[in-house]
């Protein structure tokens, strides 16, 4: 495998831990929160922490599988721009009691959440078009993606869905992984001697 393309797709993998790691974190920070608790600034520090943590080797793993891999921009652009979403969405997750505007509940944003995330990982089709295990991968990620908008009509807040997001992309990302170590899919990197393959998807195309 591609060393560059295996070690991003590697901390992609571990940010996406984090980012579970982080969702629980809440879990206990909402259930023990009191503004002037000294437990929960700490957990609130350790939550930052591992958000950052997180963000920062997501951006790292994303950044170098989209500079290993060959074409397959609207994968490189959709995994970007979740992950800012994702940051962007747990930095108001945790400062929601400070932030009128924000609807933790929102059926809707869950929703929206759930859908932009479902794309996102319905791009990784264009890692090998038409291989039949990629697309079971992909199609049981989105499904567990899904999952996280039953959290949020049984009375939970949308750090649910971050949480199940992230279970989502581990599985996708190792499974990726695992595949092309396989040589179950092929991708085609920069300063690779084989042949550059062409690449077309009925879903998403370049």
């Amino acid at each position: 495998m591609h060393e560059r393309l295996n070690n991003g797709i590697k901390y992609c993998f571990i940010a996406n831990i984090l980012f579970f790691a982080f969702s629980l974190i809440c879990l206990f920070y909402y259930k023990t929160y009191e503004m002037t608790s000294v437990f929960s600034k700490i957990l609130e520090v350790i939550a930052y922490t591992v958000e950052i943590g997180g963000f920062c080797l997501f951006l790292w793993g994303d950044w170098l599988m989209a500079t290993a891999m060959r074409f397959r921009t609207m994968m490189k652009i959709c995994i970007t721009i979740y992950i800012f979403i994702e940051a962007l969405m747990m930095i108001m997750e945790l400062n929601s009691y400070r932030l009128s505007f924000y609807a933790p509940y929102s059926l809707l944003l869950a929703m929206v959440h759930s859908a932009f995330s479902g794309l996102t990982c319905l791009t990784f089709l264009q890692l090998d078009p038409n291989k039949k295990k990629l697309e079971l991968f992909t199609i049981i990620s989105i499904a567990i993606m899904f999952c996280g908008m039953l959290g949020n009509i049984i009375g939970l807040r949308i750090y649910f869905s971050i949480m199940i997001n992230s279970v989502a992309f581990s599985v996708m990302y190792f499974s990726v992984r695992w595949l092309i170590k396989r040589e179950d899919i092929e991708v085609d990197c920069h300063g690779d001697k084989a042949r550059v393959a062409e690449f077309t998807s009925k879903i998403v195309d370049d």
